[in-house]
């Protein structure tokens, strides 16, 4: 499901809209090295060590099948939110050429969809392996796409406003009506 996002994810990166304005090249460089750390614990168990081995999951198979459909559940719903920002999407915060706000679909839901799917995949995929280790990138996915969040947000507000500002109020960041 990963290997699927991903081929989807950079197939439609080469039909977004031309960038007027992106987040710094250090803001850039943390979430690199954040997602790189988080994703290694997730998937590469040689590099975790003794005690980000120990399993906190049983390995049986309710557990491995839940896992599978949280991260499916996640993946989906990131799926849909960036179809659904379409060209407006980038892998930078950035504002795009004629940027649109975009408050419906899973944008009604919560502010940040591709964030909250994804946020939920890694939990699932974390079920699925059982290890502390995976269970450490969850919070450090979460770090680096809520600094990467506050940077859209700031360009979003100073690109629409009051009616940014409105969206705000009205939607949660992450988790329907709770932040």
């Amino acid at each position: 499901m990963w290997i699927a996002l991903w081929i989807v994810w950079v197939a439609a990166a080469f039909a977004t809209k031309r960038t007027e304005r992106s987040a710094s090249r250090g803001s850039r460089l943390l979430e690199l090295v954040l997602l790189v750390t988080a994703f290694t614990l997730l998937f590469r168990r040689e590099w975790r060590f003794d005690p980000l081995e120990v399993r906190v999951i049983p390995a049986a198979g309710a557990f491995e099948w839940t896992g599978v459909a949280i991260t499916a559940a996640g993946i989906g719903f990131a799926m849909w939110a960036r179809f659904y920002l379409g060209r407006n999407w980038s892998a930078v915060a950035s504002v795009k050429q004629d940027h649109s706000l975009v408050r419906s679909g899973p944008y009604s839901v919560v502010r940040h969809p591709i964030y909250t799917g994804l946020l939920v995949a890694v939990l699932g995929t974390a079920v699925v392996f059982g290890e502390i280790g995976c269970f450490i990138a969850l919070p450090l996915a979460l770090f680096a796409w809520r600094n990467k969040w506050l940077i859209e947000e700031g360009f979003m507000r100073e690109q629409f406003g009051v009616e940014y500002e409105q969206y705000m109020r009205d939607v949660k960041a992450l988790i329907p009506f709770v932040w």
